[in-house]
């Protein structure tokens, strides 16, 4: 259901969207049950045609049955779900694979910085890689991510990847993906944090091998042209649109501190 409107690009994202459809077509299956049975109740006892009520105690085992028997699959169902919610917490997040590559990821009111790690496979080392709102990884390879915020709680997320991790100040949290498409997707962040959190995205870019290689060298000559401003100028509002004039008289509180954030 999810992939009809966004591409699946990850190699989990196939179990997290089965979970999703699990969920809502056993919830949408006794969501439209009972709505059928409390219809089909209100026209046939209707007023108009049906004699008083009966007082029913439910004591009897013929009448009891009607609760119990919809408790009873209820709870099969719930134990269903359960199973397949503790598989998938267990493969995304429990279980962290042997890593092709690392990366790190920073969060700050309203902007992301990137350290990718250089041919050594390691952070902190010279031949790191630092972006800003532009994140590469190559296809097929297991990254392993470490998260840090520098001031308030931010969540990163790709939802092309089915992936989101909240990111607390002062720890680093790690984990995993692994890219199963090429392209350019969404990265942003999914937690409350601030006057600009609806403008705090990313750009997530998945290359080939020779495309990743071609990239970091760009970086590194200063020749790169991000693919995050690219995102942004064929956008709606395109990046060098003209700041609107606000009067002092007419800017609001929060109009000012936006405005004073950049």
């Amino acid at each position: 259901m999810l992939d009809y409107f966004i591409p699946r690009a990850s190699s989990f994202s196939g179990d997290m969207d089965g979970l999703f459809n699990l969920i809502v077509y056993g919830v949408g299956f006794w969501f439209v049950l009972t709505l059928s049975v409390l219809v089909y109740f209100m026209i046939r006892f209707r007023h108009s045609v049906s004699p008083k009520a009966a007082y029913i105690t439910g004591e009897k085992h013929s009448e009891s049955k009607w609760v119990h028997w919809p408790h009873y699959a209820i709870i099969v169902f719930d134990v269903v779900l359960i199973a397949g919610a503790i598989m998938v917490w267990v493969q995304v997040k429990q279980t962290l694979p042997p890593k092709d590559d690392i990366i790190r990821a920073v969060g700050q009111q309203w902007s992301w910085s990137f350290v990718h790690s250089g041919p050594d496979g390691k952070l902190d080392t010279e031949d790191d890689v630092l972006t800003v709102n532009d994140l590469h990884v190559e296809v097929g390879k297991v990254y392993h991510f470490e998260l840090q915020s520098r001031d308030v709680l931010h969540n990163f997320s790709i939802p092309a990847f089915r992936l989101k991790q909240d990111m607390i100040p002062g720890r680093t949290i790690t984990g995993w993906f692994e890219p199963t498409q090429e392209g350019t997707f969404d990265l942003q962040c999914a937690e409350m944090c601030g006057h600009g959190h609806g403008i705090m995205g990313a750009a997530i870019t998945v290359h080939s091998p020779e495309s990743y290689q071609a990239t970091m060298e760009a970086i590194q000559n200063g020749t790169y042209e991000s693919e995050y401003l690219k995102r942004l100028k064929e956008g709606s509002t395109p990046i060098n649109a003209k700041r609107p004039q606000v009067s002092q008289n007419e800017a609001s509180p929060y109009t000012e501190k936006l405005l004073s954030s950049f």
